[in-house]
């Protein structure tokens, strides 16, 4: 695919690329410059107040929690005192 550098070094996607990666307008994409190759990446960029949630060890942490429940390690309380007498057990 060939596509023309426009004014204002702008560049047009061609339309099955856009829609194989299913981007949308306002997406975010990363240019690089890779050896004489210009590399372009579609990225995520997530709000700083919810950076918590994408950081390692809470991931480790989500994964932990997924495992439990689809192995039945997780029930439920009917109350406050079914949850004492549960984590009592």
């Amino acid at each position: 695919m060939v596509t023309k550098l426009r004014e204002r070094s702008q560049v047009t996607l061609p339309a099955e690329i856009v829609k194989k990666l299913d981007l949308k307008a306002g997406d975010n994409l990363e240019i690089t410059l890779e050896d004489d190759k210009i590399v372009i990446k579609p990225v995520l960029i997530i709000d700083r107040s919810q950076s918590w949630f994408w950081s390692k060890d809470w991931q480790a942490k989500e994964k932990e929690v997924e495992a439990d429940i689809k192995s039945g390690r997780i029930h439920r309380a009917e109350g406050f005192k079914d949850l004492v007498e549960k984590l009592e057990k």
